[in-house]
């Protein structure tokens, strides 16, 4: 099949009805053709295609990583180049679909979850267009939830973004301070209830509406934050 055919199809499998099937037709593709394509959604206007391009890259490179650790490697190198600023480009899906992989791979994310936490680290690499970093919390956030203590590290760097004018990023932030439990997101999680703004959040496959304060009354509820 020509590249152009395995896109056309590839977009088709992401539009469908049933995403469960969706990806289980994703995973009869050898992972290397796969991946070109959904690469290439990751940066789609249509937010609809754009997340179920995220978690069908995390799915298919995770099952790529059994089979061969080093070209998964190779994909993630690929995805942090895009978030370089000497790469040209705008990263777009690319945290997020980091994030996904790690939450679905430990040994990629033993090795790579300190990339993503320099992202929101200011003497790493940090990102300073503020859609990229509602991509980056997200990308924590969705690990974080996943393998909490690889994430630990970035506790430090999420009260910043709670102090947010942008809501997605205030929220976003808090979300990802509810799974790590850590005390220094404390004060600033207090300071964000009775903040109304509302933020979605791609959770399990679908969007998902909360508060604000819903978020930083969730977070404050984690024991390991007192």
């Amino acid at each position: 099949m020509s590249g152009r055919n395995l896109k056309k199809k590839i977009h088709q499998i992401l539009v469908q009805d049933d995403f469960a099937e969706g990806l289980a037709a994703i995973r009869r593709y050898p992972a290397r053709q796969a991946i070109n394509p959904l690469f290439s959604f990751l940066f789609s206007s249509d937010e609809f295609v754009k997340w179920r391009a995220v978690i069908a890259m995390g799915d298919v490179v995770a099952g790529l990583a059994e089979e061969d650790l080093e070209s998964a490697r190779n994909v993630m190198r690929r995805l942090m180049w895009n978030l370089n600023d000497e790469s040209g480009g705008i990263g777009w899906g690319s945290a997020e679909a980091m994030g996904e992989i790690m939450a679905r791979h430990a040994r990629l994310a033993e090795e790579y979850a300190c990339i993503l936490i320099s992202y929101i680290r200011p003497a790493g690499n940090f990102i300073e267009h503020e859609l990229l970093q509602r991509g980056v919390l997200w990308g924590l956030g969705r690990l974080a939830w996943a393998r909490p203590r690889l994430i630990s590290d970035a506790a430090e760097f999420l009260p910043a973004y709670m102090a947010s004018p942008d809501p997605a990023l205030r929220g976003l932030a808090a979300w990802a301070a509810g799974a790590i439990g850590d005390p220094r997101t404390k004060p600033r999680l207090k300071r964000l209830l009775g903040d109304t703004a509302t933020v979605r959040i791609f959770i399990g496959n679908r969007p998902v509406e909360f508060s604000i304060d819903r978020l930083a009354q969730d977070a404050l509820a984690n024991p390991n934050s007192s």
